[in-house]
């Protein structure tokens, strides 16, 4: 089986992250650094794979209120 490779286009800073969530970068930070959403480190940095956001948003997704 043929492993899936990734490169640094596959990676979003913090900055873009949180643009594209909608929410604050400190929240954000928040979160990574309590392992709430799925992110790494790179030196001093943090980095997110696209692919660990979209399936992390995919489980976090409420479905409809109900009455």
């Amino acid at each position: 089986m043929m492993e899936k490779r990734w490169n640094a286009k596959n990676l979003i800073t913090l900055q873009e992250l949180a643009a594209y969530l909608q929410i604050k970068e400190r929240t954000l930070y928040s979160w990574a650094q309590r392992g709430k959403i799925p992110g790494f480190k790179l030196g001093n940095v943090w980095r997110f794979k696209m692919e660990d956001i979209e399936s992390w948003i995919a489980e976090h997704k409420r479905g409809p209120s109900r009455p």
